[in-house]
């Protein structure tokens, strides 16, 4: 029998407070995706058409870079694949896209998220999610020690890229006809056009 306490989560759920040892292991009722915020329980939807556009868009990317370089370190995940957890601040996250650089320490199940951090983690900011990408979560990958943080921003076609300086982010804001480049990934060049155009017409949150 495992040694962790399962709990359920669910509809009913939303807005209570929970402990991330509890919450990381507990079972998920329903289709949707939860997060523990600040030692809270959040809802999350899942993304529309035009938000999966743009994830698809830079994962794309990301894969084909890998493949022209023979770079076989890149990993690249997403929201239901790969769990951030934040100890310091009772949080778990499941970023848009996590771009992972390294192998984790164990492959045993129940450790690997605790010791399996991505240097990049993007974010697609839709109305209903504006702060607490911008805000919230700016924080959180910090204290994570993210190397790199994008926020795709469509409706202002912007993506800020933060990159970590020694004591804050150093924030690139790119526009149409820029080019995304990181030095993390060798070669990599994505034009920005080519993530708003892939967002089409959002619907309204």
């Amino acid at each position: 029998m495992s040694a962790y306490a399962i709990t359920e989560v669910g509809p009913g759920h939303q807005g209570r407070r929970m402990a991330l040892k509890d919450f990381e292991f507990a079972r998920v009722r329903g289709s949707y995706i939860y997060e523990l915020v600040r030692g809270i329980i959040v809802r999350t939807d899942l993304a529309s058409y035009g938000h999966a556009m743009q994830m698809a868009t830079i994962r794309e990317h990301i894969s084909l870079n890998r493949m022209d370089n023979g770079d076989r370190r890149a990993l690249v995940l997403g929201c239901m694949e790969c769990k951030l957890l934040i100890w310091e601040m009772e949080t778990e996250r499941h970023p848009d896209l996590a771009v992972y650089l390294t192998k984790p320490a164990t492959t045993r199940n129940a450790d690997i998220w605790s010791c399996w951090f991505p240097e990049i983690v993007v974010e697609v900011v839709s109305r209903a999610s504006a702060e607490r990408d911008y805000v919230h979560k700016r924080e959180e990958y910090w204290t994570l020690g993210v190397k790199e943080y994008w926020i795709v921003d469509a409706a202002l076609e912007q993506i800020l890229a933060l990159r970590r300086g020694r004591t804050r982010w150093i924030e690139n804001a790119l526009k149409r006809g820029d080019i995304l480049e990181t030095k993390l990934l060798p070669g990599f060049r994505l034009p920005c056009n080519d993530i708003f155009d892939a967002a089409g017409e959002e619907e309204d949150d």
